[in-house]
């Protein structure tokens, strides 16, 4: 860190840390309520790898072409009107990072739960919040040492868990392949289904955190170059893990004490091990979740800060300490943060937060599109390989989410959009000054 800026193999720990989060570990039990079949969640999480792919490809031409921290607030403002980022950004600092920094914390204590029922599962949620909060408001220097050993340590534990599950684990006899006629017109139907693309949206949360990078463009070496490869090379790994982690999971516990639980983890490990093995997975699987809550506190504060750099009226937040570590604006996405632990559910801020996000995600690939037709000024050294395929697959698949979403959890959308709305009002209210 001689130059003190984040190396590529940083950035790259930092977006797998984002993407390897609460959503593997917890969102299997919510998509059996949709889909029940192996065939049917193999290709959710696949079909989510893909949408992860694209949207990385995308963004890695955004950032080639505009290397600046704030990722949407950033493209947005640039390419439509500042308005579109600001509202962009003011989501990005309150769903974006604040409530996925919550749902990590929260996972994180219901793991711990399970093993020690005394543990208060918020208090816990808060002491790690506020123990990273700490962490991160030093030096860039100690924020990476701990997030490269953190995601090092949650890659080793992941994959010894898949190989523990298929080396020990007891097979459930759940096929990734529709075997018969009857299997195989149940499992399109149900592809096809308005569950299917409202699990895809629990799928979509999961795989949040593949545009991690693209926040932290100020801080990083060589941005243009290093944004790019950091965003495709850790979504390709994540794929993958997610994919056999997954499986490893329906292939060890049966999917009716699968359905609806939070701690898939938890369940799976206890049928390979029994209590005991349980109890030890699913501390390990708490300690994966300290680097996400970790990344998360790090990259989420660096939008505020650019906001303040360029609005007036939040120019506080922009304030950084001598080691040019935006300590206020962490602060605030903590107690931003710690505020939703205490006052909301999991299933309820999980879809709040990936309806949101994915929005947004959907404007600034369309933004792509946008600025290749009319900003010939914004020059990228990075190119989509087959462009438009990837950003229509995205587009594509992400209306269709972002539509069953609404009708299916009408209550969570529109909060959802209510957020965006007092984004909006904020912006008129006190309108901020043009940017470039």
């Amino acid at each position: 860190m001689a130059t003190g800026k984040i190396r590529l193999n940083t950035a790259i720990s930092m977006v797998i840390a984002n993407m390897i989060g609460t959503g593997v570990f917890t969102s299997l039990g919510f998509q059996l309520f949709g889909v029940q079949s192996g065939f049917g969640i193999v290709l959710l999480w696949l079909l989510g790898g893909i949408i992860a792919l694209c949207g990385a490809l995308s963004y890695g031409e955004l950032a080639s072409a505009m290397p600046r921290s704030g990722g949407e607030y950033n493209y947005l403002s640039n390419i439509f009107h500042p308005m579109l980022g600001f509202v962009a950004g003011w989501v990005s600092v309150i769903v974006g990072f604040a409530a996925p920094v919550a749902l990590s914390a929260i996972a994180l204590g219901k793991y711990v739960n399970k093993v020690y029922p005394n543990v208060n599962m918020v208090m816990l949620a808060s002491v790690v919040v506020v123990f990273m909060t700490i962490i991160h408001s030093f030096t860039l220097k100690r924020s990476a040492i701990f997030q490269d050993a953190s995601t090092i340590v949650k890659l080793i534990l992941m994959v010894g868990i898949i190989l523990v599950a298929f080396i020990l684990g007891t097979s459930q006899h759940v096929s990734i392949l529709p075997m018969n006629s009857d299997i195989k017109e149940q499992s399109w139907k149900a592809i096809f289904s308005s569950s299917f693309a409202v699990s895809l949206n629990w799928i979509y949360y999961s795989y949040s955190g593949w545009n991690a990078a693209a926040y932290v463009a100020n801080d990083m070496e060589n941005p243009k170059v290093n944004i790019p490869k950091a965003l495709i090379f850790s979504t390709l790994v994540v794929t993958v893990l997610y994919l056999l982690i997954n499986y490893a999971f329906l292939y060890t516990a049966p999917i009716s004490e699968l359905k609806g639980q939070v701690e898939v983890g938890y369940i799976s490990a206890s049928h390979i091990f029994g209590t005991n093995g349980g109890n030890i997975m699913a501390i390990l699987i708490a300690i994966t979740l300290i680097s996400s809550v970790s990344s998360l506190v790090f990259i989420g504060p660096r939008i505020a800060q650019v906001m303040g750099e360029d609005l007036p009226q939040i120019s506080i937040l922009a304030k950084l300490n001598k080691h040019s570590i935006p300590v206020l604006a962490t602060v605030v996405q903590s107690s931003i943060t710690l505020a939703l632990i205490l006052t909301s559910t999991f299933e309820s801020v999980l879809l709040y937060a990936g309806f949101t996000l994915n929005l947004f995600s959907f404007l600034t690939v369309f933004g792509l599109m946008v600025m290749r037709w009319n900003r010939k000024d914004l020059v990228s050294t990075f190119k989509v390989p087959l462009y438009p395929i990837p950003p229509l697959i995205f587009l594509a698949l992400s209306a269709w989410t972002l539509y069953f979403t609404l009708t299916e959890h009408p209550r969570e959308s529109i909060y959802g959009l209510l957020t965006i709305l007092a984004g909006s009002v904020i912006y008129f209210i006190k309108k901020p000054k043009q940017t470039a």
